[in-house]
C-alpha cells in the first residue's frame, strides 16, 4: 500500500490518522547508492576470494611436515668420510649430479 516517488524522493503510505510521508535529500540518495555499489564490490570481491582459497586449499602442504624437515632424494649414495674412522660418518651425495 506504500507509493514510492523516485523522482521527489518521497515515500507515501496510508497511516492511521491520515497519509504518512517519508522524505529525504539527493545527498541522501547519492551517498546510499554509493554506499551499495561499494557493498556489491566487496561482496564479488569475497566471493572471488574464496574461491581463490577453496583453490588453494588443494594445494595445502602436509600438516605433519614441519619447515626443518628434510626428505633426502630417492638417487642419494652414502659416501663415508673417513674409512679409517670407526664412528662411521657418512655424507650423502647426489648420484644423479652433472660432472662440471
Amino acid at each position: 500500500m506504500a507509493v514510492p516517488n523516485y523522482t521527489y524522493l518521497k515515500l507515501k503510505m496510508s497511516g492511521p490518522n491520515s497519509v504518512i510521508t517519508i522524505e529525504s535529500t539527493y545527498e541522501h540518495a547519492y551517498d546510499y547508492n554509493i554506499e551499495c555499489i561499494e557493498y556489491a564490490e566487496a561482496l564479488v570481491e569475497a566471493k572471488t576470494l574464496i574461491a581463490n582459497l577453496d583453490q588453494l586449499g588443494g594445494e595445502a602442504p602436509d600438516s605433519k611436515r614441519h619447515a626443518g624437515a628434510f626428505e633426502p632424494a630417492e638417487t642419494i649414495k652414502l659416501i663415508s668420510v673417513d674409512p679409517a674412522c670407526p664412528d662411521d660418518q657418512t655424507l650423502r651425495i647426489s648420484t644423479t649430479l652433472d660432472i662440471k
